[in-house]
């Protein structure tokens, strides 16, 4: 009884919500600390303090993660974000010398955690991945719209403009910056109307059906598919608040019966 009792303070404490909130907590502070070793300021005259923190927060999250292993255990993988949590905390357990050096820049991934520790950046995550059905879609009819302007872009000013539409693959970039409106008509439209004067005529349409129309599309998509996430948590609230209820009236009925009951004894 007593390896039972354990398992239930530990399961007790590992769904305490003073422990996510104090585990929410190291993980912003991990997000300070590995921003701070960005600074050579901060490295010289804290350095061997933020490398004890970065240490310290990573044996915090392996406990944690070896914790809810113990409770849940086969359980545990059959939770997305419990598997998106370990494997975070793997790539931080990985040596990180010689070819692997880069995986040091893969601890910053740490703070990925408050996705899984937030609810409502849950939802967010959960609304986006829901969403991308419909996004596929709407990619494919962009990546459409975008080949189609890309080859009358190179025909029509290619020649006279050869660095920004020489070819597909430099139209299609430079319409991507006319999409993302980032200087288009003082970098791009408005030079080349000086040598083709009515290239407004093809420029602009192409911002509208891509900026105004598909990406709002985009939007739109992901509104609904949060929108559904959002009222699907809610159904799953209310279901459960009423399945509490009617238990609660069960038992009150149940009591009813045996207070009629002895009721009726003590009357015999």
């Amino acid at each position: 009884m007593t390896g039972w009792h354990t398992m239930q303070a530990l399961k007790s404490l590992l769904e305490n919500r003073t422990f996510e909130w104090f585990i929410t907590a190291i993980i912003i502070v991990n997000a300070i600390t590995l921003g701070l070793e960005t600074i050579p300021a901060a490295m010289e005259q804290a350095g061997g303090l933020l490398y004890f923190i970065d240490r310290l927060v990573l044996a915090i999250f392996v406990v944690e993660i070896t914790a809810r292993l113990v409770v849940h255990r086969t359980a545990f993988f059959k939770d997305p974000w419990s598997i998106f949590d370990f494997i975070v905390v793997s790539i931080a357990l990985l040596p990180a010398t010689g070819s692997l050096s880069v995986l040091r820049a893969l601890r910053i991934l740490r703070v990925l955690r408050l996705v899984s520790m937030v609810p409502s950046l849950r939802r967010v995550v959960g609304g986006l991945i829901a969403a991308l059905p419909g996004m596929g879609s709407i990619l494919l009819l962009l990546g459409l719209v975008f080949y189609v302007f890309s080859v009358m872009a190179t025909k029509l000013y290619g020649g006279s403009f050869p660095e920004w539409f020489g070819s597909i693959p430099a139209s299609a970039y430079s319409l991507f910056q006319i999409m993302t409106l980032e200087s288009w008509s003082m970098g791009i439209v408005r030079p080349v109307m000086q040598t083709y004067p009515l290239a407004w005529t093809f420029f602009v349409p192409f911002i509208v059906a891509t900026s105004f129309t598909v990406l709002n599309l985009f939007i739109g998509i992901i509104v609904s598919a949060m929108q559904a996430e959002h009222e699907a948590e809610a159904s799953a609230d209310r279901e459960a608040l009423q399945s509490e209820q009617e238990m609660i009236l069960n038992e009150i009925r149940a009591l009813r019966t045996d207070i009629a009951s002895i009721k009726a004894e003590k009357t015999g």
